[in-house]
């Protein structure tokens, strides 16, 4: 109760519901208009929410949203991502039909405004290195997502973090909030579990903590 949590890709808040139940505060982030209005009509006005209509990366300034209408979850930053995951069959049909402009800040400018998290979690689709490489400190534990068919860019994620701390890794398949690793790993033994996964395979997130911080 009363740390800060960061949603960054908050889409239509299941984070946010979970975390003000457990009496965190919460900073979410979502760039697209539609979600965003889901977001303001269902927690505008909370205390503890704040809710931000922008996106997140390396350095501030402004990026290209490439919105898929009919699939707005898979929407992205990153158009190497987009040809990274049409390699997957469950990819091939999508459409990202219309781009918008998106004002975008960094983690570190958020943290300076808000202040650090007990817990972030990016899901961003493939963008999740650019928002890494926009904060310079070692958070206490976070997460991000990975898909198998485009691995590479969570193992460049868990590179990442390794530079900024000593992170200990553990995955969680889709939405089931549940372990798929019997214990925490070192970012070797991660990236060997990642390396290993079918390209066909589920999608999911990888957590990480700190290991000083447990």
């Amino acid at each position: 109760p009363g740390s800060l949590c960061m949603d960054v890709g908050s889409h239509v808040g299941d984070r946010i519901r979970t975390w003000l139940e457990l009496g965190a505060r919460v900073v979410a982030i979502e760039p697209q208009p539609r979600f965003l209005g889901l977001l303001r009509a269902l927690y505008g006005g909370r205390h503890r929410v704040e809710l931000l209509g922008i996106g997140l990366a390396e350095a501030p300034g402004h990026r290209i949203l490439h919105v898929s209408t009919r699939t707005p979850t898979v929407s992205t930053f990153s158009v190497d991502w987009i040809e990274d995951v049409r390699r997957d069959a469950r990819f091939r049909r999508i459409e990202w039909d219309r781009q918008i402009p998106v004002d975008v800040d960094t983690l570190d400018n958020l943290i300076l405004r808000y202040g650090e998290p007990a817990f972030c979690k990016i899901d961003v689709e493939g963008h999740e290195l650019n928002v890494l490489q926009g904060l310079s400190r070692p958070l206490p534990a976070l997460s991000f997502e990975y898909i198998p068919v485009a691995r590479k860019r969570a193992c460049a994620c868990i590179d990442r973090l390794s530079e900024l701390g000593a992170y200990l890794f553990r995955r969680s398949s889709v939405e089931t909030m549940r372990w798929m690793d019997r214990e925490w790993l070192s970012a070797p033994e991660i990236k060997d579990a990642l390396q290993a996964m079918p390209p066909g395979d589920r999608s999911g997130d990888v957590y990480a903590r700190l290991e000083r911080a447990w």
